[in-house]
């Protein structure tokens, strides 16, 4: 079957029948003050109402309606017929042409047309040219043109400002998606990594030495407890849109400690990080728990992390190193990449690799006129 010829839009449809109306009956009025034309009959009519029909279709095939029009307004312009506002009709075609296809081509192919229209409206009635006609003729299509290009170009900025807005708030779901994603995986992987060295500990121990095997038992609960308890505040924080858990801040590096000894690690910190702005203090801590953590996790052989603090009145330096003999295959993964994340948004540095006796993970974070 061939396809169906796609149906108009209402509102053309309505401005066809609206401008073939108006035309027919300004046309019916003007031949009064016409005796020599040929009264409108049905034929007559049956041009005009035709003549407006395709504008149904301007914005599916605007130079085709230009064109159309154009030809039928010549063919009743060359008639017998009185004349009117017939040109009104390829008028709204030319202006529908410059909105949709810009001025150029508008002009061009609309000067092509309307030279046909004027040239038949000529013949038609050569002294309305000598009355002005024709000169108010070209000012008004010139004017036409103009107004459908700047509507086009007021369409085409606004097109552009929401394709703007809507790349922004896609930019920003990926940011608040890339947050969750670190949050989650900060508050969850230490005490995981904490977990799972202490139940290999203790599947060790657990039938030559069961007070060592509790011990580990018991350090498995307090870290699955601590985790439970800060993945429910994210989670909460998450769910509402606020900010109503507690932020992640130096003052509690000392848990972290605890829980990196519990696993058999020494912990030696040397200086001290001071006073510091909310978010340069958040982001330490999560650089420090995620850099504790691959130590726990990654660290060869270790039995030692370092931290050292080195505060000036620019910034803070931290340093996390431990005296493994490198790292475990597969490391490091996401969260390296969320504390280089954390710490370049913030305009510092964070650099990573192997140390003096181990892997050293070194963040340097700006303090905005110290503290």
């Amino acid at each position: 079957m061939p396809p169906r010829a796609p149906l108009p839009r209402r509102g053309d449809a309505l401005l066809a029948a609206a401008a073939g109306a108006l035309v027919a009956g300004i046309t019916t009025a003007a031949a009064r003050w016409q005796p020599d034309a040929r009264p409108l009959d049905l034929l007559g009519y049956g041009l005009l109402l035709a003549t407006a029909l395709p504008l149904a279709w301007r914005r599916r095939f605007p130079r085709s309606v230009l064109l159309l029009t154009a030809a039928l307004t010549v063919a009743y312009y060359l008639g017998p017929y009185p004349g009117g506002p017939l040109l009104v009709v390829p008028t709204i075609a030319l202006f529908t042409l410059a909105v949709l296809a810009g001025p150029v081509r508008a002009g061009l192919l609309g000067g092509a047309a309307m030279a046909a229209v004027v040239l038949a409206r000529l013949v038609n009635n050569a002294s309305w040219a000598g009355g002005g006609g024709l000169v108010a003729l070209l000012a008004w299509l010139l004017a036409v043109t103009s107004v459908g290009a700047a509507v086009r170009a007021r369409r085409l900025s606004q097109a552009a400002q929401r394709d703007q807005a809507q790349e922004r708030a896609r930019r920003l779901a990926e940011e608040e998606r890339l947050r969750i994603a670190r949050e989650v995986h900060d508050v969850v992987a230490h005490s995981l990594a904490v977990i799972h060295v202490q139940a290999g500990v203790g599947a060790h121990v657990a039938d030559r030495r069961p007070e060592q095997a509790k011990q580990a038992l018991l350090a498995i609960k307090e870290a699955s407890r601590t985790a439970l308890t800060d993945l429910r505040a994210t989670l909460e924080v998450l769910r509402s849109g606020g900010d109503r858990a507690p932020s992640p801040s130096l003052r509690h590096a000392d848990e972290l400690f605890a829980s990196v000894r519990a696993t058999g690690m020494r912990v030696a910190v040397r200086g001290a990080p001071g006073e510091l702005p909310a978010p340069v203090d958040a982001a330490a801590y999560r650089v420090l728990q995620e850099a504790l953590t691959n130590a726990v996790r990654h660290a060869v052989g270790a039995t030692e992390v370092t931290v050292t603090y080195a505060r000036d009145p620019a910034g803070l330096e931290i340093v996390v190193g431990d005296n493994g003999t490198g790292s475990a295959p597969g490391s490091p993964g996401s969260g390296l990449r969320g504390m280089r994340e954390r710490v370049e948004a913030l305009g510092g540095e964070l650099t990573t690799g192997p140390g003096a006796g181990g892997f050293t993970v070194r963040a340097r974070l700006p303090v905005q006129g110290g503290a």
